[in-house]
């Protein structure tokens, strides 16, 4: 049997259903040619190809989402920093976050709030970032996503000392694609890799309007608890600056940090979108995580006491003699 969870930003979301297992095929991403055009003068630049027609509702999401991030920097929101002096933490502030943030889900599948603890869900294989943009995105936005997600990518694996990068044999894939593209993309490459389902993708397929991406993490093996595949959707109405907050907060939340909490400060795991960035609490959250002294499967019960004594290590405190 195989675990789905499933998150969102923006009235955020979690949800764990149980289906059948489905064959593995992993998926190879084709590389684009590249072209040496002859008798162009030196330094002229072609025009970039004219973007796909978009329909009215594109169009009106890319509006909202343009208005919404205006919205957010105007009251000081979306925050690159990092977190600072006027957002200190505990080590038991940290433990407490971590409880909340990676044990517990915020909905089931059924979309009830259940504040029944889970078990601690992760990857054990290296994760595999693989990018797929619609045909509404231009090269010129593709290159700077993709430096995005590599680069964030990189920041991850040191972070949590597991292996992840972007590589063109994908078990996490990333989507931009619009309104219009979204479904059909998604439908045919997402379902390549393992535990993937047309039944099981719903939840990234059909967003919400009030939702700027989401992220949906799959189990296909005898547990549960262990992550072989996730899938991200990005929507590409999205303006820079919450199109870099949807990169950050959705690798990260698909490689465990499946929820969030309004206590989490400084946090992008916090439904008031204050940071727009991973924060330095997040990266020890991260870090957290992935210490091999903890194991998918363990329960609250069973991972408090480890917890509370990785957040002192996080903060550079001693823990009880």
């Amino acid at each position: 049997m195989k675990g789905t969870q499933v998150l969102r930003k923006a009235g955020q979301w979690g949800a764990i259903a149980t289906l059948g297992l489905v064959a593995a095929c992993d998926l190879f991403m084709p590389v684009e040619p590249v072209l040496t055009p002859r008798g162009r003068p030196a330094g002229l630049v072609p025009p970039e190809p004219k973007p796909q027609p978009t329909s009215e509702r594109s169009a009106a999401l890319r509006s909202y989402l343009t208005q919404v991030q205006s919205s957010q920097l105007t009251q000081g929101l979306l925050r690159r920093d990092g977190g600072g002096p006027d957002t200190p933490f505990t080590a038991n502030m940290l433990a407490r976050n971590f409880e909340q943030i990676v044990f517990f889900n915020e909905y089931n599948s059924s979309g009830v709030r259940t504040g029944v603890p889970g078990e601690l869900r992760r990857w054990q294989t290296p994760v595999r970032i693989g990018i797929v943009f619609g045909a509404s995105v231009p090269p010129s936005q593709q290159a700077r996503d993709r430096a995005d997600v590599a680069r964030y990518a990189n920041r991850l694996a040191r972070a949590t000392g597991h292996p992840i990068s972007v590589s063109s044999n994908p078990n996490f894939l990333v989507f931009f694609v619009n309104e219009d593209e979204r479904a059909a993309t998604i439908a045919s490459a997402a379902t390549r890799l393992p535990g993937v389902s047309a039944a099981n993708l719903g939840a990234v397929r059909n967003l919400p309007d009030d939702a700027y991406c989401a992220v949906a993490a799959y189990a296909s093996g005898s547990s549960r608890s262990v992550y072989t595949a996730a899938v991200a959707v990005i929507r590409a109405e999205n303006p820079d600056l919450l199109r870099l907050s949807c990169i950050h907060e959705e690798l990260a939340q698909g490689l465990g940090l499946a929820n969030d909490s309004p206590n989490a400060r400084p946090s992008i795991f916090n439904d008031d979108d204050e940071f727009a960035l991973l924060t330095n609490h997040d990266e020890a959250l991260l870090g957290m995580l992935y210490d091999p002294s903890l194991q998918p499967g363990l329960s609250l019960a069973e991972a408090r006491n480890t917890v509370n004594q990785l957040a002192l290590k996080a903060l550079g405190q001693a823990g009880p003699s």
